[in-house]
């Protein structure tokens, strides 16, 4: 009679589990590959963030120079327009109601509002301009993402338009906007949208730091946000001020990454995908 085997144990089926399991555990050969391709900065890439930094000092020298600030007052009062617009629409959201929205170049922006938590719709202004810039830098990195960043764009303008439809001027800047972003739809193929989207999202994250010192040095007619803030909820407008100033970069600093990682198109390869969505002649 043949020796009949002794019956497994339990480290005997541990080990025959473990050799069975481990293979399915094993990363791939080309794990490297798809690490590296995601840490990797194109071309195309690298001019996109070129222009950022461009964008950055440039207007950080033309809204602090006297007199030549003047040049960015168009995309100052659009960015005032965001700024108003997230009070707005947090309003709204915590179930207040939304009376006017008045824009001026000398005081800002002022949104009356009936309703709402206060709590959430004053940072809304700073954190919504600066949530929308992110995007708006986010899209930068693409013509297409740019194109449809600028329909979305065209939807807040038209209720902000609706909100502050008794204000001519925050009407004229709103419809000023809308023309240019429409005319970039037309020039080398929608590539200079990309840029405009890209401008005004840099300057609209970067906007509540800006205004936050020219709050603290100018002193506008205005009550600012902070101040208001740290005067109904405790602290001092300063120390909310830089709170809110870091989550703006915070904001800006997350829309650059999620760019690199979503759109590592080449720049030939962006404009022959611009023309399959929604092409145009130019």
């Amino acid at each position: 009679m043949a020796p009949t085997s002794p019956p497994p144990t339990w480290r005997t089926l541990a080990r025959a589990a473990a050799i069975t399991v481990t293979p399915h555990l094993i990363l791939p050969r080309d794990s490297s590959v798809i690490t590296k391709r995601a840490l990797t900065v194109t071309d195309a890439q690298k001019v996109t963030l070129g222009v950022i930094a461009a964008y950055v000092v440039g207007i950080a020298i033309l809204w602090n120079v006297p007199y030549i600030r003047w040049v960015l007052w168009p995309f100052k009062m659009l960015v005032i327009a965001f700024h108003e617009f997230g009070h707005a629409i947090m309003c709204v959201l915590t179930g207040g109601k939304v009376k006017s929205i008045s824009l001026d170049p000398r005081e800002g922006g002022v949104t009356h509002m009936q309703g709402g938590r206060s709590g959430l719709t004053l940072p809304a202004g700073y954190l919504g301009s600066s949530f929308i810039g992110a995007l708006l830098t986010f899209a930068g990195f693409n013509i297409n993402a740019s194109k449809i960043a600028s329909i979305v764009i065209g939807v807040c303008f038209l209720l902000t338009i609706w909100w502050g439809r008794r204000d001519w001027l925050t009407i004229g800047t709103v419809l000023a906007a809308v023309g240019l972003l429409v005319g970039c739809w037309f020039i080398q193929r929608a590539e200079a949208l990309r840029f405009v989207v890209l401008f005004i999202g840099v300057m609209s994250s970067l906007y509540s730091v800006w205004d936050i010192c020219d709050d603290l040095i100018l002193r506008k007619v205005n009550s600012s946000d902070a101040s208001v803030f740290a005067k109904r909820y405790g602290g001092s407008s300063q120390c909310w001020g830089v709170i809110w100033s870091v989550i703006s970069l915070c904001f800006m600093a997350a829309g650059i990454v999620a760019g690199i990682a979503a759109f590592p198109q080449s720049a030939e390869q962006q404009r022959e995908d611009a023309q399959k969505f929604i092409p145009t002649k130019f």
